[in-house]
């Protein structure tokens, strides 16, 4: 009866170490599958999140560029009837001086108003 009892308790031990092992095992399989999808759910966010701010910069830049292609165009235009019109009233200056006054004027308008914004 003591050998019946003594196998009892060891199958008993058995079991239950069996079963610590077993919680152990997936408790560690639960923190390296939690590890893992962490790992993935920060890749994801973190390419989203590139692509976001990739788009909002080349949007932002796009703009910029825009504005900028337009303010361009808009000088020379105003110096292209400055000088139609110089040629129509007679006056004959210096055009080169004019270009470059004319020029250095608007980019000076354009850093104060840039300040200003």
């Amino acid at each position: 009866s003591d050998r019946q009892t003594d196998r009892q308790t060891d199958r008993q031990t058995e079991t239950d170490r069996d079963s610590q092992t077993d919680r152990h095992s997936v408790r560690q399989t639960d923190r390296q599958t939690d590890r893992q999808t962490d790992r993935q759910t920060d890749r994801q966010t973190d390419r989203q999140t590139d692509r976001q701010t990739d788009r909002q910069t080349d949007r932002q830049t796009d703009r910029q560029t825009d504005t900028q292609t337009d303010r361009q165009a808009e000088i020379d235009r105003e110096i292209e009837t400055r000088i139609q019109t110089d040629w129509q009233t007679g006056r004959h200056t210096d055009r080169h001086t004019d270009r470059q006054t004319d020029r250095q004027t608007d980019r000076q308008t354009d850093r104060q108003t840039d300040r200003q914004a």
